[in-house]
């Protein structure tokens, strides 16, 4: 028994200097990053007005991360840079059709989202309704989603892609390079980087191309970054990625 408790507390004691250890080098663990290349691609996850607009219903608790970030300009810049080097853009919508209010369990958002019509459509063969709702693009991002070349998969059902098609789109394409960004960051654009990196993806996650709730019990946000700094290939800014694909461009000009 004395042997016992004298292994449990020498685990103890090494599992807490372990984690202190840990959090403390924290900044220096590897740093792969990401080489932008003709097989990448940016992808947005739900650009729509329920997350990014101050007349969304979630704006109330996510408004101040995206100002905070400056999401919605930022994601912008990626679009304009996207476009303007011919990177291909992907948006992985999140859309509610009046069956999937048939749902018999959901997990707590799930419940809050289909309770506030997050994302509600009229049904998955009408826009009746569409234009301006919670559910349509932002604004000001509609000339570059809706150009007849962006990819908008399939809408996703909960937060990752394993219900939609955007893993296929990109295979397609022949991309396995991914700069991530959208809304919101612990939720959907996070289960879409462990998702893709699953699927054998490079994944870079844009930090401030995205936002979360702010609520008394957390921050969604900074938990976000953290599991994106241990998971992803890169974190970088939308500036980072901006010069990023600029250098990249002028280096393929100049080789062709």
């Amino acid at each position: 028994m004395r042997h016992l408790k004298y292994t449990f507390g020498t685990l103890f004691i090494g599992l807490t200097l372990f984690i202190v250890s840990g959090s403390m080098s924290f900044a220096q663990l590897p740093d792969p990053g990401i080489e932008i290349d003709d097989r990448t691609a940016i992808v947005i996850t739900d650009p729509q007005n329920d997350f990014l607009s101050p007349k969304g219903v979630t704006w109330g608790v996510v408004g101040e991360s995206v100002t905070e970030n400056n999401t919605v300009e930022n994601i912008e810049t990626l679009f304009k840079v996207a476009k303007k080097n011919n990177i291909p853009v992907f948006i992985s919508p999140h859309y509610y059709f009046p069956t999937d209010k048939g749902w018999e369990f959901e997990g707590a958002l799930e419940t809050l989202m289909h309770n506030i019509n997050m994302f509600d459509r009229t049904g998955q063969l009408s826009l009746k309704g569409f234009e301006g709702s919670g559910a349509d693009w932002l604004e000001i991002y509609k000339p570059y989603i809706n150009d007849g070349v962006t990819v908008v998969t399939s809408p996703h059902k909960v937060y990752g892609p394993e219900t939609n098609d955007l893993v296929l789109q990109l295979r397609k394409r022949n991309i396995n390079k991914i700069l991530l960004g959208g809304m919101s960051a612990n939720l959907c654009t996070e289960s879409h980087m462990r998702e893709l990196v699953e699927q054998g993806f490079e994944v870079a996650v844009v930090k401030d191309a995205t936002a979360a709730a702010k609520v008394p019990s957390g921050d969604g946000y900074q938990a976000a970054l953290v599991n994106f700094r241990f998971i992803a290939s890169d974190v970088m800014t939308t500036e980072e990625a901006k010069k990023a694909i600029t250098e990249y461009s002028k280096q393929k000009k100049k080789g062709s």
